[in-house]
């Protein structure tokens, strides 16, 4: 009898690694064996991707992408339309399956929808000693940052090196894009018009990369920040190191286990603050699993896709903190939470950042490699290494040559 073998291409990371634990559930209920090849970060995972597929070398049955990068991807993806019926379809999110969608085509099976609000350290905004300090040093009261600037002074009073430091970010690739897509944003700005033009050298670029470069380069966050990502950041703030920081849902259920945290009755959440526009902007997407061109057991692929995406499976995910994309699992997380408990207010914002505060990226093919080569310039010039003005002006100069 020949064994049934899925191989698989995953996306890694403590956020995403609990839900793979059913897999051998899925296995003891099909008869199949889930060969997980690859459990990557993004980035990782990403230029992995890219090489297997140009290289002709592929042999995956199912892949984890992004709604994001699905556009870079789409001549590796098939159509999953035919294979799901609008009835299966009508529980997930109508605004994720837009964004699963390319050139009008349903290419992946959304997971879940990622948005950052801000959590901050409650027990040390509202010590008094603290306050009181605050209020002598700045001739205002302490209260959770409603604005960028407010970040920046609530930083500056907090960071205490090595054991304490202000605010944190990603620091390199799509992290570090994405934090200064935000901030642009919030400035008033669009770095990419109508046509993808590219347009950082504004006044909305230099505040948002000064602001950057201010948080780094007057030690407001770890040295080695040039090197962290999203993980690094979460971890961070969890080990009570970081007075600030930017976080996503599927973190939660870490900042929440004693196991891996050591805040976990001493944080707060709040929604973004606004920038000097007036205006709040989150960079937002979602991850998805997707059926390759190289698929070799297309009822086999479709199948597991079905059991990532479940209500089992979104439930489980939706447990640990994940704003999944089907409506019912949502409603049902929502029912259990308690009223009046930071749960719940983590819950309320989510859904409030999600409508009425998401920005997307432009859709199109080369958009992975755009954040790529931007983001090293980012972290040029937050480092020091480039002046401002000219890492913008040199961003403009690259992606027009990527889209020409």
């Amino acid at each position: 009898m020949t064994q049934k073998q899925l191989d698989v291409a995953l996306i890694g990371g403590p956020q995403y690694d609990a839900l793979y634990s059913r897999l051998p559930q899925f296995e003891r209920e099909t008869g199949y064996t889930v060969n997980v090849c690859v459990q990557l970060p993004h980035p990782e995972l990403n230029a992995h991707i890219h090489e297997v597929y140009t290289a002709g070398s592929a042999r995956y049955d199912v892949i984890s992408t992004h709604v994001k990068y699905a556009p870079a991807q789409q001549d590796w993806l098939l159509p999953l339309a035919t294979h799901f019926s609008d009835g299966e379809l009508a529980d997930f999110s109508p605004a994720l399956l837009t964004l699963a969608r390319v050139d009008g085509a349903l290419l992946q099976i959304p997971r879940n929808v990622d948005a950052r609000i801000l959590f901050y350290r409650e027990d040390l905004l509202t010590d008094p000693a603290e306050q009181a300090r605050f209020q002598a040093t700045y001739g205002r009261a302490l209260r959770v940052p409603q604005t960028w600037d407010e970040v920046r002074d609530i930083a500056t009073f907090f960071t205490r090196p090595p054991d304490l430091f202000g605010f944190a970010f990603p620091g390199h690739s799509s992290g570090l894009f994405g934090t200064f897509f935000e901030l642009a944003a919030m400035a008033g700005g669009a770095l990419f018009d109508e046509r993808l033009n590219p347009a950082f050298t504004t006044r909305a670029g230099r505040w948002a990369l000064g602001f950057l470069a201010d948080l780094y380069q007057q030690g407001l966050t770890p040295r080695d920040l040039p090197a962290m990502y999203f993980d690094e950041v979460s971890q961070l703030f969890r080990e009570g190191r970081c007075a600030l920081a930017a976080d996503w849902p599927a973190y939660y259920g870490l900042l929440t286990d004693p196991a891996t945290s050591r805040v976990v009755d001493s944080f707060g959440v709040a929604r973004y603050p606004v920038g000097p526009a007036g205006s709040r902007a989150v960079y937002a997407g979602g991850h998805s699993f997707a059926i390759p061109t190289s698929v070799k057991d297309m009822a086999g692929a479709l199948a597991l896709v079905r059991f990532l995406t479940s209500v089992a499976s979104q439930y489980q995910e939706a447990r640990g903190g994940t704003i999944v994309s089907r409506n019912s699992v949502m409603a049902r997380v929502r029912s259990e939470t308690p009223a009046g408990t930071v749960h719940a207010k983590r819950l309320a914002l989510l859904e409030e950042t999600i409508r009425d505060d998401m920005v997307t990226f432009p859709k199109f093919a080369a958009y992975p490699r755009v954040e790529e080569v931007c983001a090293e310039t980012l972290q040029a010039a937050i480092r020091g290494a480039v002046m401002l003005p000219r890492a913008l002006a040199y961003m403009e100069e690259q992606v027009r040559d990527l889209l020409a």
